[in-house]
This record gives C-alpha cells, sequence and structure tokens, in this order.
C-alpha cells in the first residue's frame, strides 16, 4: 500500500513545464536584484546641497572668451579679483 501512495501524485509534463517557468524566472529576479544593488553601490553619490556656479574668476575668463572684455579689460578686473574686496575710508 505505502508504494502506491509515491505513485499516485505524479507531476504531468505541464507541472514540469510551470516548474522550470517559475524557477528560470525566481532567478532572473535575484540576478537582476543583485545587479541593481551593485549599480546603486558603484555610482558616484552626487551632493545636492553644494551648488554648482561658476567662480568669479570662470565668469571673468568666459567673458573674456567670448569677446564681451578685452585683454586690458579682463586683467585689471581679474587682479581686483585677486585683491580682495574693496574698503571704504
Amino acid at each position: 500500500m505505502a508504494m502506491m501512495f509515491w505513485y499516485d501524485h505524479d507531476v504531468s509534463g505541464w507541472g514540469w513545464f510551470g516548474m522550470s517557468i517559475g524557477m528560470v524566472a525566481f532567478w532572473a529576479l535575484i540576478i537582476t536584484a543583485l545587479v541593481l544593488v551593485l549599480r546603486a553601490a558603484n555610482r558616484p553619490h552626487e551632493h545636492p546641497h553644494t551648488s554648482a556656479a561658476p567662480t568669479p574668476q570662470q565668469i571673468l575668463s568666459e567673458r573674456f572668451a567670448r569677446g564681451e572684455i578685452d585683454e586690458e579689460e579682463y586683467r585689471r578686473r581679474l587682479n581686483a579679483l585677486h585683491a580682495g574686496p574693496l574698503t571704504k575710508p
């Protein structure tokens, strides 16, 4: 009697097919999750609190490069930037 129990609950061909598809889907989900976690861990961190505003020297250099100011004005303003803030007597 005991031997009949084991053969009585046989899985059909569609059952094996369903289990195979389920196993492939399970491992695909696990691998996808691991890849996403590794990508997120290796991504450079952005600092949202720091502004990417250009420095006064960069703005002055860009204006000179565009031809808005000539070399004499560029040098004069660059020297003024390096001299520091002006103080009134």
